[in-house]
């Protein structure tokens, strides 16, 4: 377990990521991204998809599919129109949540190539929460960190990234140095850490082992790409800073729960995102347990110098 050391201070002013909620692309449409990589974005937009999943072709002549998105006919005819006959051969899957995974199963039917993913969730996991799992999930092929195929002479290498949930993979170009980045970093929104699927330290270890890449693009799965992704990385890691001092705070006034600390910390929410938030609270609330820093209760326990994340890589 990495401790992640920091003066414990009065509460930041919280100054959030630059979130960038420009994004035109067009619905079930080819949208070339850049040489050899097309968007095609699923209508499944909801208040945690954004605007939709985004699926991505990679190759000219020969083509992977990273994220077939949600079980929608009109999804899976929109990708293979973009498809246009050309072989697929591998349909790879970031994390097997329903606005992702789904489509694979079927788009494998259609183009025989093996679906390609970390492994599935077990059954008896997935129902001790309320995420959105799918449990039909099964890759022909299980990949770990590290493991690469070759589409069109590109090397794309898989790198696991735990945090937001358990099994998910972002997809590196490494000659391009692009990362296809799922749902580990979105440049409309932060992610959604739910417990127990979600975890706090995962996830930010997982964004310490992006920062000691050399990516210059990420293409997320939700929202539109992120041109500075080193930076953004660090503001990141820093808003969840900001997060556990305003939540240590709202511990010091009484608070208990995350539903307290929620209507203390957050405005302009939808229900769901709510909830989502309430979420991400228990998150920071777990991670501050396993750093002795709560008790029974979640009655804050503080030591003199130290609170439980350590400082942003420069």
């Amino acid at each position: 377990m990495i401790v992640r050391t920091r003066a414990v201070t009065e509460p930041e002013t919280h100054v959030p990521p630059d979130f960038n909620c420009n994004f035109d692309a067009p619905y079930e449409a080819p949208h070339p991204i850049a040489r050899g990589i097309v968007q095609v974005l699923a209508q499944n937009p909801k208040d945690y998809t954004f605007r939709g999943t985004n699926s991505f072709l990679v190759g000219e002549t020969e083509l992977a599919i990273i994220d077939p998105g949600p079980l929608l006919d009109s999804h899976i005819d929109a990708l293979m129109k973009a498809v246009a006959g050309r072989p697929v051969r591998a349909i790879l899957v970031t994390h097997s949540h329903r606005d992702h995974s789904p489509a694979a199963a079927a788009l494998s039917q259609l183009t025989d190539a093996p679906v390609m993913g970390h492994r599935p969730i077990d059954a008896a996991i997935a129902a001790l929460t309320t995420e959105d799992v799918d449990l039909a999930f099964a890759p022909d092929r299980e990949l770990t960190d590290q493991d690469s195929i070759t589409i069109d002479g590109r090397v794309i290498r898989a790198v696991h990234t735990p945090g937001h949930f358990p099994n998910h993979l972002c997809y590196a170009l490494e000659q391009e140095r692009i990362l296809f980045s799922g749902d580990q970093v979105m440049g409309w929104s932060t992610t959604v850490i739910s417990p127990p699927l979600g975890n706090l330290e995962h996830y930010l270890n997982s964004l310490d082992a992006l920062l000691t890449r050399d990516d210059r693009l990420y293409l997320p799965s939700h929202g539109p790409k992120i041109d500075n992704p080193h930076h953004y990385v660090r503001q990141l890691i820093e808003h969840r800073h900001c997060r556990e001092q305003q939540i240590i705070a709202c511990l010091q006034k009484g608070c208990r729960t995350p539903a307290e600390i929620v209507s203390q910390i957050y405005t302009g929410l939808t229900p769901r995102l709510v909830q989502a938030a309430q979420q991400s609270v228990q998150a920071h609330l777990d991670y501050l347990t396993a750093q002795g820093l709560l008790g029974p209760g979640n009655v804050y326990h503080p030591r003199p110098t130290e609170s439980a994340l350590r400082p942003v890589q420069s």
